[in-house]
């Protein structure tokens, strides 16, 4: 398994907060970690709606804010859950980083309905993705899953003031002026997600290629054409 190294800018902010904030929340031991990660999914989907509707109504921002927040408030907890309750499993963590893409594809869409430009929240999606892709790749090569310094956290909290902007752009200046402002933002998380992907994936390439871990040069293995061949046998 990797280990897991957070290069963060705000993780050290909010891990110290985990502890209390999980004694605080009244979630049934026997509830598996499992179900908060889809929790967190549930609540990232109201907040891509939010988004959505952001440039047409001033509360759809705050949902949004409440949506991303929620969500990474389960991000949060939901590893805290499984050590406390002895429910670690390799399912649970699979589905973590599998739901994680996916939900910041979903509030990148929801700002290009907002701006009536989805050809950026495409460029975001590949974006996260391509990110996504990175990461796992050398973890597997490396052995160690690392967070960038601007990482999902750093992401979700700007997203967070986004929606807090927009709500309030929409209540004083009205629809023309939260256009503006997520077109702006989509433009900007673009620009700025690309040229880190850019220069994640040199660091990656000179990361692996220093690692100790065996080259694997194996063939395919065929395995359904290993099991037609033993059932003509």
């Amino acid at each position: 398994m990797a280990n897991r190294v957070s290069r963060s800018l705000l993780d050290p902010l909010f891990a110290p907060l985990v502890p209390a904030l999980y004694r605080a929340l009244p979630i049934p031991r026997r509830f598996p970690p499992e179900g908060i990660v889809v929790l967190g999914h549930l609540v990232a989907i109201v907040g891509a709606v939010g988004f959505a509707l952001a440039s047409r109504h001033w509360w759809a921002g705050l949902l949004a804010a409440l949506g991303v927040a929620g969500a990474h408030l389960c991000d949060m907890v939901d590893g805290a859950h499984a050590r406390a309750t002895g429910q670690c499993r390799h399912g649970g963590e699979l589905l973590d980083h599998f739901f994680d893409p996916l939900s910041f594809s979903l509030w990148m869409v929801g700002l290009g309905v907002a701006a009536g430009r989805l050809d950026l929240a495409i460029a975001g999606v590949l974006w996260i993705y391509a990110t996504a892709v990175l990461t796992g790749i050398r973890a597997k090569i490396t052995g160690e899953f690392i967070l960038a310094r601007i990482g999902p956290t750093e992401f979700k909290t700007l997203l967070v003031a986004l929606a807090i902007a927009l709500a309030i752009t929409r209540s004083a200046s009205g629809e023309a002026a939260a256009d503006r402002i997520a077109t702006g933002a989509l433009w900007t998380l673009a620009a700025l997600g690309w040229g880190q992907l850019a220069l994640n994936l040199v660091r990656g390439v000179r990361a692996v290629n220093r690692s100790t871990t065996p080259i694997d040069t194996e063939p395919w293995r065929l395995e359904s054409a290993n099991r037609d061949s033993d059932a003509a046998g």
